[in-house]
């Protein structure tokens, strides 16, 4: 026994001095970087050359690299927007010290940019690109990607789809390019180019990948940038690359945030007292006689103030020369709206190793997300605004869960409830549990090998995955109100309640390979850069469908199929080049030859060309020298794009589809389901958008200001838009078909500036302006000048009302309404509208287009102001030239909606007041009185922080920092938010401000 310990200690012993020598044999490398004003760069890299030994400085600016080999190495510093020169140093066995100062070069100009399949500086770019790096995002609650760049980049457009716990957001990049088919941009994540399918179950897809993982968005705006992407690139192309981890010791980041969401704004309704007011003024005694006692505010009633925490912790280094990053987060997000939520719990991990003398170069990222979340029913917000104020919360009796109800008088009615009547809004929340279980794992293996025998050529490729599964169930019990005695089975036995369930699967996979040659051409002065491409990509969905369910079990209806299968592919071949002549003269020309499978042999395959002209103006001798111009160059470039997504993946072809079980055929007594041609285009081709792009890039002050003016004119020929079809003249009354044509203009203006850099303080600031001019040019085979155009955009408060068209020689969704009369007062006529042709009647011929609800004018400004330790930053938006229809005054603020006919008392929006309107005809939701002004400026983000530093002299540092989103809204629109997606405001889930409080935690 006393032996064994003997040789253990030994054993130790020796592996001590063992470890010890080896130690003894390595050195390390510290220093400071700091700019040309002696201030500290945190976050810059100090890479050993020829190695994947790095360290990253801290925020003093202070940088470690250890076990670092006795020898001779070069040392290089690198920042965003800085430069300085390598440094040869000589490691022995103890610390070595060495510091750089960095220089300003022209702010960012030499910073890499990540494009379609490869990379250039951003000051070689020839089309319109903007890349917004982590250290540019908003902040607070971030729950989905998009939202940390709305408002940053000219020409985008990103606008909030609600409030909801995980809401994704609607992009549009230059106006939309289509009707029928999709009008969002491709969002491509680490090479993987993401479906814009959404996944059952998920609020939003891409809420699914974590905000905090993301390093950079790349905007691709032009067709000379997008037309690499061929068919998919027509809305413009959003490159998504995440965090990587650089070789060194560990760095272990921890993020948290807690914060407060409160409803911002009410809908002004009438209070209950007002509700028995306007009752008794214009109500009979029957009206009257409805009137309660109580004075409830249904509002009140399902918001909430929603407490959310936001946790993030990462781990990046190298390991034996792998540099790597490991995240994992947890979000707890509760909507404002009571009972929903979401929570998310998301991991990522990215391998970067480089192998044989860095002539193998491998990137692996697995990301994976599991949600569970409940869908609040967005029902009852509606039902807040008309539900009797008058009336309790809940009934004193066990009756449909306790809640009141409106009750029908008739003896003989089967539920016992007024039909047609809202229902109860807490009972609409509290009785309904749509809960989801969503997973999304997105991951990539990329390899670039650079040739032994030919280092200018690299071969590279891609494999990549988007695989999900959207599962859920929809239950409400038996005694809920919405869902009481739904369904009479063939014994006249009435069953209540639901219990539904819904699984999709989707498996979207990648592969790409490319060869990229790079040449450096002394003798001529030329850089060569050329690219030529495979890529084939696979879009699979797995749909179950489940029958409808009572609480009980019974069945109300089966599906039609027990499951489908659709499923689509893109097969691509791709070149471009790129050509710089004495770095003054730049030539990109790009081509892609996309075929898809939802087009017929005939139009399955189409070819998109672009070419780019740059002119870097400040590197000819009469502009290199000069001190006060630190960049100037012009772009121009033209490009052909396609689109092929939202279209049906089968149209193209003849096939039969089995009639729903309510269109079923009876023989004798017994009802069958027949099989029926579908209608289909063999015809049918690829939208296709040319897109002409000229734009200046300059600075000044040696990158103090910097900006960029672009104005660009996109047609989109071939446009996807539905037809009527003659009667026997197909297999349904209308289909979609290439018909039309639309254009896009506009100006992009980006500005950039550093207000004041000093010692102890910095202030820089952003601004960019869009102007967008939207215009149907053809929408018919032949010309017609009497043709109304193709109706949308539905509201409430009308049967079968829609007040928007697609027409020649407007905007998209112009407002198509009935001019409204007004009274020597200012108030609006009831039933008197403008006899625009002069027939001596009102009618649909009377119909005029007005506004329209897409901004002419987007604006977007960033300020932030460091002090010392504290920083200071503030994000705001406009929009100007932008209307909405208001379907809450128009549904609700009228007499005849508060005044029920069919016997019950609803409440109303406080317009009815002032408009005095009786909505007694079919006419009055097409008033151009409810087409309101919606141009607004809002305080999206602002936040307040403070960098303690290193923690008791050791490695740990701490910040904490302040936030407040949706600060406020300068708007004369007359509803709860101005910001309307589409054009309609109708009950929308209302945005809430959020105060967030953060810590971060880094050592």
């Amino acid at each position: 026994m006393r032996n064994n310990y003997l040789k253990k200690f030994m054993l130790l012993f020796a592996v001590l001095f063992i470890s010890q020598a080896i130690l003894a044999q390595t050195g390390s490398i510290t220093g400071k970087v700091v700019d040309e004003n002696n201030q500290p760069l945190p976050g810059s890299t100090v890479l050993v050359v020829g190695t994947t030994i790095a360290g990253a400085t801290d925020v003093n600016g202070v940088y470690r690299i250890n076990g670092v080999k006795a020898g001779t190495y070069t040392l290089t510093a690198s920042f965003i927007g800085y430069t300085t020169d390598p440094k040869s140093v000589t490691v022995g066995t103890g610390p070595l010290s060495v510091n750089f100062s960095m220089q300003s070069s022209s702010k960012s100009l030499n910073e890499i940019v990540v494009i379609g399949y490869g990379t250039v500086k951003k000051k070689d770019l020839t089309g319109s690109v903007t890349t917004v790096s982590s250290k540019d995002f908003q902040t607070g609650n971030i729950t989905s990607p998009e939202q940390l760049i709305a408002g940053k980049v000219a020409g985008v457009s990103i606008t909030s789809n609600g409030g909801a716990p995980g809401a994704g957001s609607t992009i549009r990049i230059r106006g939309g390019a289509s009707i029928s088919a999709s009008n969002d941009p491709l969002i491509v994540v680490d090479g993987v180019q993401l479906s814009n399918d959404g996944i059952a179950g998920a609020p939003n897809a891409l809420s699914l990948i974590n905000p905090n993982d993301i390093e950079t968005f790349t905007v691709l705006k032009d067709a000379s940038a997008t037309a690499i992407y061929g068919s998919r690139a027509s809305n413009g192309v959003i490159i998504i690359t995440t965090k990587r981890g650089l070789a060194g010791k560990p760095v272990i980041n921890l993020n948290t945030q807690v914060s407060a969401a409160v409803l911002t704004k009410k809908v002004s309704v009438l209070s209950a007292d007002q509700l028995r007011a306007y009752v008794k003024a214009n109500g009979n005694a029957t009206y009257q006689g409805l009137l309660g006692a109580e004075n409830t505010d249904w509002q009140k009633e399902i918001y909430k103030t929603a407490i959310s925490n936001d946790n993030n912790l990462s781990i990046s280094g190298g390991f034996k020369n792998v540099p790597y990053r490991i995240s994992v987060g947890y979000l707890d997000q509760k909507g404002i709206l009571r009972t929903g939520y979401l929570n998310r719990a998301s991991a990522s991990i990215n391998l970067s190793p480089k192998l044989f003398d860095n002539h193998l170069k491998i990137d692996l990222n697995v990301r994976g997300s599991a949600s569970k979340a409940r869908f609040a029913n967005q029902g009852a917000i509606g039902a807040a605004v008309s539900f009797d104020p008058t009336k309790p919360v809940t009934s004193g009796n066990s009756n449909y869960g306790g809640y009141f109800e409106y009750l029908d008088s008739d003896p003989s009615s089967a539920t016992g409830l007024k039909q047609l009547a809202p229902r109860n809004p807490v009972g609409l929340l509290e009785e309904r549990e749509d809960k989801s279980d969503v997973k999304r794992s997105i991951g990539n293996l990329q390899l670039d090998y650079k040739l032994h025998f030919l280092p200018d050529l690299h071969a590279n490729v891609n494999f990549g995955y988007d695989a999900s599964e959207g599962k859920g169930t929809i239950v409400q019990p038996d005694y809920a109100a919405s869902s009481f005695r739904r369904y009479k089975d063939a014994n006249n036995v009435l069953h209540s309640g639901v219990n539904n369930q819904y699984d999709n699967k989707a498996l979207n996979t990648t592969f790409e390979g490319y060869l990229n040659y790079v040449k450096e051409v002394k003798a001529i002065n030329t850089r060569i850069d050329a690219v030529a491409g495979y890529a084939y990509y696979d879009y699979k969905t797995t749909v179950t469908n489940y029958p409808d369910l009572t609480t009980d079990g019974t069945v109300v209806s089966n599906p039609t199929y027990p499951f489908d299968i659709p499923r689509n592919r893109l097969l691509s071949y791709y070149g471009r080049l790129n050509l710089t002549i004495s770095n003054k003269y730049l030539l990109t020309g790009t081509v892609r030859r996309d075929g898809s499978s939802r087009f017929s042999p005939l139009n399955r395959y189409a070819v998109f060309p672009s070419g780019a002209l740059a002119w870097k103006i400040k590197e000819e001798s009469f502009l290199k020298d000069n001190t006060v111009l630190s960049d100037l160059k012009l772009r121009v470039g033209y490009g052909l794009t396609g689109q092929q997504d939202g279209l049906s993946n089968y149209a193209y072809t003849s096939y039969y589809s089995l009639s729903s079980q309510t269109a079923s055929y009876q023989f004798g007594n017994a009802f069958y389901q027949l099989y029926r041609p579908v209608a289909y285009d063999p015809k049918r081709k690829w939208e296709q958008s040319a897109t002409t792009n000229a734009g200046i890039d300059f600075g000044f002050l040696n990158g103090r200001l910097t900006g960029s003016i672009d104005a660009y004119y996109k047609e989109t020929k071939d446009l996807l838009a539905p037809v009527n079809v003659p009667a026997g003249g197909g297999f349904s009354n209308t289909f979609i078909t290439n018909v039309g044509t639309m254009t896009n203009k506009g100006i992009e203006i980006s500005l950039n500036a550093q207000l004041i850099k000093s010692a102890e303080v910095t202030w820089d600031v952003a601004l960019n302006a869009t102007y967008n001019q939207n215009k149907i040019t053809k929408l018919t085979f032949v010309n017609d000048p009497n043709n109304t155009g193709l109706s949308t955009g539905g509201v409430s408060g009308g049967t079968g009302s829609s007040v928007q068209r697609f027409i020649v020689g407007q905007p998209r969704g112009a407002y198509y309404v009935y001019q409204q009369v007004y009274g020597t007062d200012g108030k609006p006529l009831d039933n008197v509208y403008v006899d625009r042709n002069n027939d001596g009647s009102i009618n649909d011929k009377d119909l005029y287009l007005y506004k329209q609800p897409d901004p002419k004018y987007i604006f977007g400004f960033s300020s932030n102001v460091t002090y010392k330790k504290f920083n200071l930053s503030v994000v705001m938006r406009a929009n100007l030239g932008n209307y909405a229809y208001n379907n809450v005054f128009s549904s609700t603020g009228v007499q005849r909606s508060i005044l029920n006919p069919l016997g019950y008392l609803n409440n109303g929006s406080t317009n009815v007041l002032e408009s005095g309107l009786i909505g007694g005809n079919d006419k009055n939701v097409l008033s151009d009185y409810y087409v309101q002004n919606a141009s607004f400026l809002k305080m999206d983000n602002a936040s307040l922080g403070y960098n303690f530093g290193k923690l008791f002299g050791g490695s740990t540092q701490l910040s904490l920092s302040g936030n407040v989103q949706n600060v406020f809204t300068i708007t004369k629109y007359k509803g709860v938010d101005p910001e309307v997606n589409g054009g309609i405001d109708n009950n929308i889930y209302p945005r809430p401000r959020t105060y967030v409080l953060g810590l971060n935690l880094k050592f």
